[in-house]
C-alpha cells in the first residue's frame, strides 16, 4: 500500500506492507522526490528503529553531533535525530518493540542507546543486506527480504522474562502514566529487581521508559493541533511548563517545534496502527 505526504520542502511517498512481518515489528518505505534538500527531525518513538539508506543520499546526525551513513540503529534514548540529504532517495525503516529487539540485537546498550551503525553489530551481513535491498526496486520485495533477514537473526535464547515483557507492554498501554512501585507489584517482583532486570535487558530504566512513552503520546497530540495546556493535562504532566521542560530535556525542542516536526506529519500514514 502506498500513500503520499507533501511537506514544506519536498514530497514523500510512503509504502507499507499489506501485512507486517511479525508482532512487535513493523516496516515502512519512504521515497523522497528530487526537490529541495531533506532536513527532517526524527522525533523519538518508544521502539527501536532500524534505518536503511537505499540511495546513499542520507546523513543522520545524532544529538551529540556525530554523523552516520548507510544502515543504522536508533535506540530508545536517542533523542531528536536529524536526517539530512539531497536529491531523490529511498529509506527503509523498521520499528521493533524493545522486547522483540532483545532477540534480534542481543545488546541492551544498543537497544536503550542513541545511534549505532548496524555494521558494528552485524558486520558484513548488514552491508550485504543493504546492497540486496538497493538492488531490489519493489517495496514489497524489499519488505520480504528484510523480514526474512530479521527472522534469521532472531534467537529465542535471548528473550526477556515474562515479567519484563509485561512491564513494557503495561507501560505502553497506560501511555506511561503509572508508578514504578505499582508496576513492580503487578509483576510480583520487588522494585529493585524490576529496575535492575528491566534496565539490564532493555537498556533503560522503567521510569525512563514511562517518560519516553508519555512523551510520544504528548508529541502526537501536539502534532494533531491540540493546545499545549490540553496536552499537558491529557498526557499526565503537572502543567504546561512541566510539559515544556520535559520536552526540552528529551528533544531540545519547544512544544511548538514538536508540533511542526515533519516526521510526525507522515507518522499516521507510515504507521497506521501505532
Amino acid at each position: 500500500m502506498t500513500a503520499t505526504s507533501r511537506g514544506k520542502s519536498r514530497r514523500i511517498d510512503v509504502a507499507v506492507p499489506v501485512r507486517q512481518p511479525a508482532p512487535g515489528v513493523s516496516m515502512a518505505g519512504f521515497r523522497y522526490d528530487s526537490g529541495a534538500s531533506a532536513d527532517l527531525t526524527m522525533i523519538p518513538y518508544p521502539q527501536v528503529t532500524l534505518l536503511f539508506d537505499l540511495s546513499e543520499q542520507i546523513v543522520v546526525h545524532d544529538p551529540f553531533g556525530r554523523s552516520v551513513t548507510g544502515e543504522l540503529i536508533v535506540g530508545l534514548d536517542a533523542g531528536a535525530v536529524r536526517i539530512a540529504g539531497a536529491g531523490a532517495g529511498d529509506v527503509l525503516q523498521i520499528r521493533m518493540s524493545p522486547v522483540v529487539a532483545v532477540a534480534m540485537l542481543r545488546d541492551s546498550a544498543i537497544i536503550g542507546g542513541t545511534v549505532t551503525p548496524l555494521r558494528e553489530l552485524w558486520g558484513s551481513r548488514a552491508a550485504a543486506l543493504t546492497e540486496r535491498l538497493r538492488a531490489t526496486p519493489s517495496w514489497d520485495d524489499r519488505f520480504a527480504i528484510a523480514a526474512e533477514f530479521l527472522r534469521s537473526r532472531a534467537n529465542r535464547e535471548f528473550g526477556v522474562a515474562p515479567e519484563i515483557a509485561y512491564a513494557w507492554n503495561r507501560t505502553v498501554r497506560t501511555r506511561g502514566r503509572l508508578r514504578v512501585d505499582d508496576l513492580a507489584v503487578e509483576t510480583g517482583w520487588t522494585r529493585q529487581r524490576l529496575w535492575s532486570r528491566f534496565r539490564a535487558h532493555l537498556g533503560v530504566s522503567p521510569k525512563r521508559a514511562c517518560e519516553l512513552v508519555r512523551f510520544d503520546h504528548a508529541a502526537h497530540l501536539l502534532a494533531a493541533g491540540r493546545p499545549p495546556a490540553e496536552v499537558a493535562a491529557e498526557a499526565g504532566y503537572a502543567d504546561q511548563s512541566h510539559l515544556h521542560r520535559r520536552i526540552r530535556s528529551i528533544v531540545d525542542l519547544t512544544p511548538t517545534g514538536v508540533a511542526g516536526a515533519p516526521w510526525l506529519a507522515i507518522d499516521d500514514i507510515a504507521w497506521p496502527t501505532s
